[in-house]
């Protein structure tokens, strides 16, 4: 554990784009991901809307992955892992609903799990459901690639009490997933049904308490921006084993090597060949030990 300075790194984009069924959402994430990446090759769409992204292939040559039931969580992260083998730079995800209240989704999986205990109780079913879904927000928040999630919205209803009578209202829209799921992205898109956009989270600065605007190009330009305005990490990483394995190649003796291990042992456990070098290291005082 070390304390240090706080530095601004470059990131990978995680948004969320929510929308009434037909609201805009598989164009609008095109459209935004084109001026984040800026090459059509490099997006790939997750399908499960019944190849309703094909629909907009006069856009640019992006490419697709469809997803059929059942929408397991392993079968999103399989295919996001397809995407990232494949070199993308973008994943849209469209949508994500299905891995929550689709067929084979979360909710479906819980229930059965439920009905097929002797206790019935769903408690228990949750136990083994959640960390299954939470491998899946992992695989997306842990994604070497921008991801753009889209999510249905649909109309949310309450129990209210009135006098001695309690009435259903309607409470406005709901996204359907798990809840808390906002919590997890950069920014949180509303699209309305004019496909006029609205910031319900952002952690960029770039959208919050604006007026309604529509997706563009140039939106997901202003967002790469604002992802490139940091520190490389991979190259400051790039430089820092360099300079450890400079360090290591100096050491003249043994104990010197252990030292600048040790020190360096944080780093080495991602980076191999600082442990290679060590070991390299370590063979030449070994090797000047034996007799001639």
């Amino acid at each position: 554990m070390q304390l240090q300075k706080a530095t601004r790194k470059k990131v990978k984009l995680r948004l969320g784009l929510s929308a009434v069924s037909g609201g805009g959402k598989t164009y609008s994430a095109l459209k935004l991901a084109k001026g984040l990446v800026g090459d059509w090759n490099k997006i790939a769409v997750i399908d499960t809307e019944n190849g309703s992204a094909s629909l907009y292939s006069n856009l640019g040559d992006f490419n697709t992955v469809e997803l059929s039931a059942p929408f397991s969580p392993e079968r999103y992260i399989q295919a996001i892992k397809t995407c990232e083998d494949a070199g993308m730079e973008c994943i849209i995800i469209d949508s994500i609903t299905h891995e929550w209240d689709g067929k084979g989704g979360c909710l479906e999986i819980a229930d059965q799990v439920t009905q097929a205990s002797t206790s019935k109780n769903s408690y228990t079913a949750w136990a083994k459901v959640t960390p299954r879904h939470q491998a899946f927000i992992d695989a997306i928040l842990q994604s070497k690639c921008h991801v753009i999630t889209t999510v249905r919205r649909k109309q949310d209803y309450d129990m209210v009490k009135e006098g001695n009578k309690t009435q259903v209202v309607k409470v406005g829209l709901k996204e359907v997933t798990r809840e808390g799921f906002e919590y997890e992205v950069t920014i949180n898109f509303n699209l309305e049904t004019s496909h006029y956009c609205t910031a319900s989270k952002d952690r960029t600065g770039l959208f919050m308490d604006k007026q309604p605007f529509i997706i563009t190009e140039e939106t997901g330009g202003l967002i790469k921006n604002w992802c490139e305005n940091g520190v490389d990490q991979q190259k400051e990483d790039e430089e820092a084993v360099q300079q450890w394995i400079q360090s290591i190649n100096n050491c003249t003796t043994e104990e010197e090597l252990k030292k600048v291990f040790t020190e360096a042992k944080t780093m080495a456990i991602k980076y191999p060949a600082i442990v290679q070098a060590k070991d390299a290291k370590k063979a030449t005082f070994e090797s000047a030990k034996q007799p001639a």
